[in-house]
């Protein structure tokens, strides 16, 4: 629900602002049906996604698991849309139906960080960034819904000028402007720490985790690669993260290994192999060690979230701050 309303409400202040009608939306559903949101909010849709036209920006909202009911007519939709001119574009779990429908192929794709691990395992062929925005071409991938409101921020810059977007801006109290090129914030698994606020050595370390999920690399090697020693790094992490870098590493690839569990049919087998393990019986007790439950009870518990009729899933991320 965010993500719609977080695009929808700058627009409508700027219209009041300035006094005049210069953005309009409408909101569509595949079939024209009511949609309930994560939130348990129902939105009711003025027409259905064929029916739509004239349209500037159309701008998809869905979990990331979410699929068209009838994908060849649907993704016929957007492709029709784009041949007149539409910009085609995603918010957080909405750039999945995106991708599915081959449309962003040969573009960039902002993915949100909790859901990069299931996108790259989905999609290994294209091209994503952790920019929380990415205009490419027609296409235009927004990462979250703060993000939304940013993009939003840009349209009114764009159509009514600077004085407008700053006036809007400071009637939501948001506190800056984000455009191309900013970064998404991602927690460091610590509370009130995020990975832009910590010292490069820690950062480096990070990164070079997250680019060797699949074949880990020893805490040694990266010492080796950033110039530190270990004794040094086990201090930065433990007072930065509340983890030892080899606890952090297990909880990284644990977090992805989660993702795949939500959002992939992958088994047990084949996600245990994606984040580096060879078999899956220390995966499974690696898993339960840090989120107190087995994948396979996990999927099940997950599975059951989404019976019950889009409740709100739980975090891919595990609890923060915990002393390994």
């Amino acid at each position: 629900m965010a993500c719609l309303t977080s695009m929808i409400e700058p627009l409508r202040a700027a219209n009041e602002i300035a006094d005049t009608q210069a953005f309009r939306w409408t909101l569509i559903s595949e079939t024209g049906g009511a949609v309930e949101s994560s939130a348990m909010v129902t939105f009711h849709p003025a027409i259905n996604l064929a029916a739509a036209e004239a349209i500037d920006y159309l701008i998809v909202l869905s979990p990331p698991d979410a699929k068209f009911a009838n994908p060849r007519a649907s993704n016929g939709a957007l492709r029709m849309m784009e041949r007149h001119g539409a910009t085609l574009g995603g918010v957080s779990g909405g750039v999945f139906p995106l991708a599915r429908a081959g449309l962003m192929e040969g573009h960039v794709t902002s993915v949100h960080w909790c859901y990069a691990a299931a996108f790259a395992d989905e999609f290994p062929t294209h091209a994503t960034t952790d920019e929380v925005i990415m205009p490419d071409r027609r296409r235009v991938t927004i990462s979250g819904a703060a993000a939304g409101f940013d993009f939003a921020l840009m349209l009114i810059d764009q159509k009514l000028g600077s004085e407008v977007m700053t006036e809007v801006a400071c009637w939501f109290q948001h506190p800056l402007v984000r455009g191309e090129g900013v970064r998404q914030k991602i927690p460091a698994m610590r509370v009130a720490t995020t990975s832009d606020m910590l010292p490069d050595p820690v950062a480096s370390a990070m990164r070079l985790m997250s680019e060797n999920l699949e074949d880990p690399i020893c805490i040694a090697d990266i010492c080796e690669q950033i110039t530190i020693s270990p004794r040094h790094l086990e201090r930065l992490f433990k007072k930065l993260t509340g983890k030892s870098p080899l606890a952090y590493y297990h909880t990284l690839r644990m977090t992805s290994a989660r993702q795949l569990v939500m959002y992939s049919n992958r088994s047990m087998r084949e996600i245990a192999q994606a984040v580096g393990y060879t078999t899956a019986s220390p995966f499974r007790q690696r898993y339960a060690e840090i989120f107190g439950l087995s994948p396979d009870e996990d999927r099940r518990k997950i599975n059951m979230f989404r019976v019950q009729g889009n409740a709100p899933l739980p975090s891919a991320t595990p609890q923060l701050g915990t002393q390994h």
